[in-house]
């Protein structure tokens, strides 16, 4: 089973349109063949995010709690422990590195790979939601 990270922006993609890698991706969130990870910070920032870039229009705030408890039930839930910043080019980004390197993700799934530049020394591969629905065999 695969451990993946999915970075904020994957989420705003899903959220907004119903069409795209996002959107599949975060419909297969429980699937077999892999399993998300997630932190307080994390799940902070996907729920801060969330909340001011997508309700009001189709979704409303508890709307968007609901993507939240389902993410997190369906989540590893991980703690961080070690504080190695900064390391990333966007020091707003380390907490997302870090909780990839304790879940030891195979995966970090984003739509800004050059913001996680030097992921590769942790064995952490950082790829588009359309590379890893692929390497599941989820090709869209």
């Amino acid at each position: 089973m695969y451990q993946v990270v999915i970075d904020t922006n994957v989420l705003v993609a899903a959220l907004l349109s119903n069409r795209g890698a996002s959107h599949r991706l975060l419909r297969l969130v429980g699937d077999d063949r892999w399993r998300i990870n997630l932190s307080v910070p994390l799940v902070l920032e996907y729920e801060q995010t969330l909340k001011r870039v997508c309700a009001g229009g189709a979704l409303s705030g508890g709307d968007i709690d609901s993507v939240i408890d389902f993410l997190c039930a369906n989540a590893n839930l991980r703690p961080i422990f070690f504080l190695w910043r900064p390391f990333l080019p966007d020091a707003k980004d380390d907490f997302m590195l870090e909780l990839a390197v304790e879940s030891r993700a195979d995966f970090l799934v984003t739509f800004n790979a050059r913001d996680f530049a030097g992921a590769e020394r942790f064995g952490i591969r950082v790829i588009s939601p359309r590379e890893f629905l692929a390497i599941i065999g989820e090709a869209t």
